[in-house]
C-alpha cells in the first residue's frame, strides 16, 4: 500500500524549485543528493512484535523441559546482569498470566503492587508488558478469590463442564460481572495507556480465562463482561482470544480488539480424541473468517501462542522442519506481530527457521531511496523524498513518527515530521515532506541522520535494517551544508 502526505502549496513550490519531477529519461539534479540505503538481513528487536517471555524477562532461566507455569505470582529470579537469554531469542515483551484470586484475595482489596512491579521489571529489562488476569484455571488451587466462593457458593457444575476447561462459577450470575468486571474496571482506572503495558489480554470466562463456553452466554452478560475491558482501556490496546462469532464481534463493535490464539502448532495434539479434529486444519482459518477478524490486523496486534512447546512438537509429536515452516507460515498469513513460546527452548535445528520468521513477523523498515538538496538555508525548508518498504507482514502499531536530525560536532538540530508509521503497511510506502531549519541553526556541514521516533521526546525507538545505525540510534544518511 502505498501513501502520499500532503504537502503545503508554499512549501511545495519550494520543493518543485529543487527536486523536479523525473520523468522516464530526465536526470537527478546536481545539487539533489541520493540516498539508497543498504539492507541488512539480520533480526531486529523492536517495540511491541517478535518472541515474548513468559512468566519470566529477558536474562532468566527458561522452563525445563515440556512445561510451563502460570496464573500464579511471578517467581523472581536473581538477576546476573545478562538480558540474553539461552536457547531463546532476545525479546521486548513479557507475558504474565494471573489468577483473580492473586490480585484480589480480599474483596476490593486490589494487589496493584505485584502489577507495579512486574511493569517496573519489564521496563528494566528492555520489555513491556502483557497482562491476562484469568478469573481461575481448574482445581481448588486456581479457583476464583475464596470471598467470591463464600458468595456465590460450592457448586461447580454449569451449563459448560468440559472436564478439561469447565466452568468453575456461573457467569450468568449478575455478580460475576460486577466483581470480575468491577477488578478490570479498576485496573484500567489506574493503568490505562501507561507506558509500559504493552497490552491486556481480554479474558472473561472458561479456565485460564480461555473463553470457553463463551458462545453459551446470554447477550446481556457478553455485554457487561466485555464491556468492562473496552470501557475502561482506550488507550492501551486490547486483544482477545478467538472465542465465538457474537463474543468477538461484540468486543469489535466497541473498539478495534487485536486476537490471540493459544494452540498455534496443533497439527494433531489430540486428534485420536477428536476424529481427526486439529486447531491448525479445523478451527483457525475457519473462526477467523466466521468471526470477521481477517482484516483486523490492519488496526489492531495480532499476538498467538504456541501450542505445548517446541520440545513437545519435535520430542512428542514428531514435527520435522516442514511442519515447523508450515506453521510459521499460516502465522505470517494471519498477521502475526507476536508469539507466546512459553518461555520453553528452541531446538537448536529449527533456530535458522526461527530467525527467518522473526524476520517477516511484525514490521520491519527498509529506506529504499531518500533524496534531499545539498544546501539549505536557516529559517528556510529542507525538502526530501522518501521510499520506504515495509517487509514484515503487520504494521507498527505504535504512535511513532519519523525524524530527521541535523548533527555536527557543535551543534545537534532534530526535525521531527508528521508521518503516520502506524500506517505504513507491508509493501511500498511513499513519505514525501518538507521541514522547517529554525533560524538559529549555524552555518556549517552537517550530518544528517534519519530515525523512526516517538512522539513526545523524539528519541529512536526503532530498529531499521539498513546499515549505517550510530550507537545513539539515528542512521547516517549523508552530508548537508546550511548556508545563509
Amino acid at each position: 500500500m502505498k501513501k502520499l502526505t500532503s504537502i503545503p502549496i508554499a512549501t511545495l513550490a519550494v520543493l518543485l524549485l529543487i527536486i523536479p519531477f523525473q520523468n522516464a529519461i530526465s536526470q537527478i539534479e546536481d545539487d539533489v543528493v541520493v540516498i539508497r540505503s543498504q539492507e541488512i538481513d539480520k533480526v531486529l528487536d523492536n517495540p511491541g512484535m517478535g518472541f515474548m517471555t513468559f512468566q519470566r524477562f529477558n536474562g532468566d532461566e527458561l522452563n525445563e523441559g515440556s512445561g510451563w507455569t502460570e496464573g500464579f505470582p511471578i517467581d523472581y529470579q536473581e538477576f546476573d546482569g545478562d538480558l540474553s537469554n539461552l536457547n531463546y531469542p532476545s525479546t521486548t515483551i513479557a507475558y504474565w498470566r494471573i489468577y483473580w484470586k492473586f490480585m484480589e484475595p480480599e474483596e476490593g482489596a486490589y494487589q496493584w503492587d505485584m502489577l507495579d512491579r512486574a511493569l517496573a521489571l519489564a521496563r528494566s529489562r528492555g520489555q513491556t508488558l502483557i497482562i491476562r488476569i484469568a478469573p481461575y484455571g481448574t482445581g481448588d488451587e486456581r479457583d476464583v478469590p475464596q470471598w467470591y466462593r463464600a458468595l456465590v457458593g460450592d457448586e461447580k457444575e454449569w451449563t459448560y463442564s468440559n472436564p478439561v476447561n469447565k466452568w468453575m462459577v456461573n457467569p450468568e450470575d449478575a455478580r460475576y460481572a460486577k466483581y470480575f468486571g468491577g477488578l478490570i474496571g479498576a485496573m484500567g482506572k489506574r493503568y490505562d495507556g501507561h507506558p509500559d503495558l504493552e497490552a491486556v489480554d481480554l479474558a472473561i470466562i472458561g479456565a485460564w480465562g480461555e473463553g470457553a463456553g463463551s458462545e453459551l452466554l446470554s447477550q446481556p452478560t457478553r455485554e457487561a463482561l466485555v464491556n468492562a475491558y473496552t470501557s475502561s482501556f482506550r488507550k492501551t490496546p486490547l486483544i482477545a482470544l478467538l472465542m465465538d462469532e457474537k463474543t468477538n464481534m461484540y468486543a469489535n463493535s466497541q473498539i478495534p480488539v487485536g486476537w490471540r490464539v493459544d494452540c498455534i502448532g496443533d497439527l494433531g495434539f489430540w486428534a485420536d480424541e477428536q476424529n481427526g479434529w486439529t486447531h491448525m486444519y479445523d478451527f483457525y482459518p475457519q473462526e477467523i473468517i466466521n468471526c470477521g477478524l481477517e482484516d483486523d490486523w490492519l488496526s489492531s496486534p495480532l499476538s498467538f501462542e504456541i501450542c505445548g512447546t517446541f520440545l513437545r512438537w519435535r520430542d512428542q509429536e514428531g514435527y520435522d522442519r516442514d511442519d515447523v515452516k508450515y506453521i510459521f507460515d499460516e502465522t505470517l498469513k494471519w498477521h502475526i506481530s507476536s508469539f507466546n513460546a512459553k518461555s520453553s527452548p528452541v531446538p537448536e535445528e529449527w533456530n535458522d527457521l526461527v530467525e527467518e520468521w522473526l524476520k517477516r513477523m511484525g514490521y520491519r523498515f527498509v529506506l529504499r531511496r531518500f533524496s534531499y538538496p545539498k544546501q539549505v538555508h536557516p529559517n528556510g525548508w529542507l525538502p526530501f523524498l522518501s521510499w520506504w518498504e515495509n517487509k514484515g507482514v503487520a504494521p507498527c502499531y505504535k504512535d511513532f513518527t519519523l525524524a530527521l536530525r541535523l548533527f555536527s560536532d557543535n551543534q545537534s538540530i532534530v526535525l521531527p515530521t508528521d508521518a503516520v508509521v502506524k500506517e505504513w503497511l507491508p509493501g511500498d510506502n511513499i513519505y514525501d515532506h518538507s521541514l522547517f531549519i529554525p533560524d538559529h541553526v549555524s552555518e556549517g556541514i552537517y550530518e544528517l541522520q534519519v530515525a523512526v521516533v516517538d512522539r513526545r521526546n523524539h528519541e529512536p525507538r526503532v530498529n531499521l535494517a539498513i546499515e549505517g545505525r550510530k550507537d545513539d540510534g539515528w542512521y547516517q544518511l549523508g552530508k548537508i551544508e546550511v548556508v545563509r
